[in-house]
């Protein structure tokens, strides 16, 4: 339970750790972000694949496939209508502010609802990576979910300092969209453990839930400003990485 609760505030912080950055670099580049960004979602890729859907198959005995394509899609819908119901962050960044002060604000309350959309599905992902009873999968899982945070707190506060929120507000709302993902890992982590009989379908729907945002968000975004090979080979260098820990930890 120790590990979980460090695990949580790690991947949480994360989000805040990268709106510091923010602060500090408020003029990064967005082939040093995509760079990044696409690092993370190499190994985003790998530990959805061998963390969790890898492992639902495994522990779902003679109907594992079933479960895994089940949950995988599953995971992957549940993601898909939630960013039909709430746009995405993205959308938003570059887009001249209004200066009405209730626009503002819708603004700055769409931006932390984008950011829920992947946040809490990311928490739950890390918790149920405990589930399997592979404490070093699930470390690993969570750090490459922590490192995808932060190029996605940096990103976010630009566009709210430019819509003229203080930086007290701001910080505060980074904050926020990092406890969601401590409250997604926790819920994650005690559904499994209340029954452990979901856990091959918990394991694949984490899975899907990734692999849907690393296909449709990360990917996309990170190939849009001319620089594809650079966030390809990043984006492989991430999944090795993945894959050598994977192999070394056991």
């Amino acid at each position: 339970m120790t590990m979980v609760l460090i695990t949580a505030l790690g991947v949480g912080g994360a989000t805040v750790i990268g709106a510091l950055i923010g602060f500090l670099f408020k003029g990064i580049s967005h082939k040093f972000s995509d760079i990044i960004t696409c690092f993370a979602a190499g190994i985003m890729l790998s530990a959805a694949v061998i963390g969790l859907i890898i492992p639902s198959v495994e522990l779902g005995g003679n109907l594992g496939i079933l479960w895994a394509v089940l949950g995988i899609f599953a995971g992957a819908v549940c993601i898909n209508l939630l960013d039909k119901a709430v746009p995405h962050l993205h959308k938003f960044v570059g887009i001249e502010q209004e200066q009405h002060k209730d626009s503002k604000i819708n603004k700055v309350m769409l931006f932390v609802l984008a950011i829920a959309i992947h946040n809490l599905p990311e928490g739950i992902a890390a918790g149920v990576g405990f589930g399997s009873g592979n404490v070093n999968h699930a470390l690993v899982i969570a750090g490459g979910i922590a490192l995808q945070n932060i190029p996605e707190g940096i990103v976010i506060i630009a566009p709210m300092l430019s819509a003229g929120v203080s930086k007290g507000k701001t910080f505060l709302i980074a904050a926020i969209t990092g406890l969601i993902e401590v409250v997604g890992t926790f819920i994650g982590y005690f559904a499994v453990s209340l029954s452990v009989a979901i856990l091959p379908f918990a394991l694949a729907f984490a899975g899907g839930t990734m692999l849907y945002v690393v296909s449709d968000e990360m990917i996309p975004e990170t190939h849009s400003h001319g620089n594809q090979r650079g966030a390809t080979f990043a984006l492989l260098v991430g999944f090795c990485l993945m894959l050598v820990m994977d192999v070394l930890l056991g």
